[in-house]
Parts: structure tokens; sequence; C-alpha cells
């Protein structure tokens, strides 16, 4: 099962929504592989700083680069997000009572697209029959659809209908 979120609101709000499924379900002991991200605002003219919160293990990794005022451009600290992704796989290959029950990938961005970042953990997530939730802005929708194959449940952005679909392929498992 795959789940996503279609964002096209307001910056951040898929960030927030994901960020709000992944602690809901933490309190209820679901077992969670996957990340969710935190933006930090640190100086009003300049954009926030960019984490990845390993739901595992707690690790917060940074995937921002801050490349001084004025800078334009991609800002993604592709080796961060490798890093994440790699403590992310680690769990995944957790077997027993510990065992992931989802996985949660806070978005599908382009590194994604272009067949990096989280984009193995999600087929590997997949082909072992792990649920996967994840959210996908308009840059990257054609990307997704073409890696989803039709096969993705489009979830409304709230956060009771995102925990509903959850709750349901959680306990199907």
């Amino acid at each position: 099962m795959l789940g996503v979120i279609e964002m096209a609101g307001s910056q951040g709000a898929g960030d927030r929504l994901m960020a709000a499924v992944a602690r809901a379900l933490r309190s209820e002991g679901v077992s969670l592989a996957g990340v969710v991200q935190e933006n930090t605002e640190y100086d009003p003219s300049r954009p926030c700083h960019m984490d990845l919160l390993v739901l595992r293990c707690d690790d917060r990794v940074r995937i921002s680069e801050d490349r001084g005022p004025g800078a334009r451009g991609c800002r993604l600290y592709a080796a961060g997000l490798a890093a994440a992704a790699g403590l992310v796989e680690a769990v995944l290959a957790t077997e027993g009572e510990s065992a992931p029950r989802l996985l949660i990938v806070n978005k599908f961005g382009k590194e994604e697209a272009e067949g990096r970042g989280f984009r193995p953990a999600i087929g590997r997530a997949l082909a072992m029959g792990l649920p996967v939730l994840t959210s996908v802005g308009p840059r990257n929708a054609q990307a997704f659809a073409d890696f989803a194959e039709g096969m993705a449940n489009v979830l409304q952005a709230e956060e009771a209908a995102v925990l509903a679909w959850c709750r349901k392929v959680v306990a199907r498992g």
C-alpha cells in the first residue's frame, strides 16, 4: 500500500502534517521507519534550516546548506539526505517484534524523482509488503505518478484522513 498526500498549499504545511501524523502514530505505539522534516527559522532574511528527524532513532540530519545571504537555487545538502536514507534502510532491515509497520517518507522530492534519495527505500518497503506514506508537490507529481504506476492512494491533506488510512493499513499487517 502506498499513500500519497498531494501538497499544493503553504510552504511547510506538508512537513507539519507529516510530523503530526508520525507523532500521533508513535504515541499509539506504532513502530515506524522513515523521516519527517523539521524546518528551523533562524534569520528572517534567510531560508530556514531543514533537518530530517529519523523516526526510529530520533537522530536529526541536516539536509540544507547555508549558502550565504542572497544565494539562489537549490540548497539541498545531498550528502545529508543520503545519510538519512541510509539510516532508514538499516531500520527496514529490522525483523521480529521491533520491525517497522509503516514507512513514512516526508516528501517524494526532486532527488526521489531522479531515482535517488529515499526512492530505493520506498521501493524496498513496498517489495516487503510494508505500507508507505509520503507526500508530493506539483513539481514532482508526474515523476511520482510514473514511479507509483497507479498503485498510490491519494489522501486528503488533513490529519484525520491521513491517520485513518495509516491505522487501516497498519491493522492489515
